[in-house]
């Protein structure tokens, strides 16, 4: 993925981490992925169990829980990289399939608390990965109470929720690293992305495509603004969102107009006014440019207060 390419190793670089030692972690990772025995392959595993747990369908959430407070944002990473590379509408062979893992979660111990309570006893349509760090510190470990220092507590959280979910009958799993360097968590890293390639090798779809990424939904959006201002600005008395749309062509986006205008009319800069109707139906829009006389002063309001209306859109 990205994050060993320039984009991700850059600014890793300018906060001071050791990218060598990062990609050296992950290429060695990368070695021990391609043993062809499953049995000796940790990402294989890894794959193996979540097709399991999900029945090769993602029936279950993946919720990420890492217990150490520099791994926080762990969970949004491997939710970016499985649910982009994974959520698929068809195979590589051109069923429709619709797959996909939904990931989620937060550090553990302080932010578990969050979900915990469902998890122990609500309803079981997850598994999780707990990540575990052996905490081999160079200096003295801080205590917390006698003969327990603060990384014997964390490990104790994660015991007892593990130990907890266990005895509820839900399904979880560890993955152990020895220390938090930049070499583990680059190893760590290509751990799951091996893992999704793999795992979309056993559901059959393409994890090296994104067909239905934000970029491409923004720009449809951002190209329907672009006509939407141009044909209020060649010369059009105040339409509704319905005329607009059929205007310009686009008559089954007429939501979407409608919110676009809503937007736009509430940016004095934009210079749209809208001439407010009993609902959004029959609220009327326009370019100021063709506003004269009582119309522009009186009819037209350049700041709409939706909330305001008590309208749901």
């Amino acid at each position: 993925t990205s994050i060993t390419s320039a984009v991700g190793l850059l600014p890793a670089a300018l906060q001071g981490v050791n990218i060598d030692s990062f990609l050296a972690g992950a290429a060695a990772m990368d070695r021990l992925t391609r043993r062809r025995n499953p049995r000796d392959n940790p990402a294989a595993l890894l794959a193996l169990m979540w097709y399991r747990l999900g029945n090769g369908r993602g029936d279950k959430d993946m919720v990420i829980l890492p217990y150490k407070d520099r791994l926080a944002l762990l969970a949004r990473y491997i939710q970016q990289l499985v649910m982009e590379s994974l959520g698929k509408k068809l195979d590589r062979d051109g069923a429709t399939v619709h797959q996909g893992l939904t990931v989620y979660g937060n550090k553990g111990s302080t932010d578990q608390h969050a979900y915990v309570q469902q998890l122990r006893e609500g309803i079981d349509n997850f598994f999780v990965i707990f990540i575990r760090i052996d905490n081999r510190r160079a200096g003295p470990a801080l205590q917390i109470m006698p003969e327990v220092t603060l990384g014997d507590y964390l490990f104790a959280s994660l015991e007892g929720t593990r130990n907890a979910l266990y005895e509820n009958g839900r399904d979880s799993i560890t993955v152990t690293l020895p220390d938090l360097t930049p070499s583990s968590l680059g190893a760590l890293v290509a751990l799951f992305e091996r893992a999704v390639g793999l795992y979309a090798e056993l559901i059959n779809v393409n994890a090296y495509h994104q067909p239905g990424v934000d970029k491409q939904i923004a720009a449809g959006v951002a190209d329907l603004q672009r006509e939407v201002l141009t044909y209020l600005r060649t010369g059009h008395t105040p339409q509704t969102a319905e005329e607009i749309a059929d205007g310009i062509g686009r008559t089954e986006q007429v939501e979407t107009v409608y919110k676009l205008l809503e937007r736009l009319a509430a940016d004095p800069s934009r210079e749209i006014r809208v001439m407010r109707g009993p609902s959004p139906f029959t609220e009327r829009f326009c370019h100021s440019h063709h506003l004269t006389g009582e119309a522009k002063h009186d009819s037209c309001d350049s700041r709409p207060d939706v909330a305001s209306e008590g309208r749901v859109l």
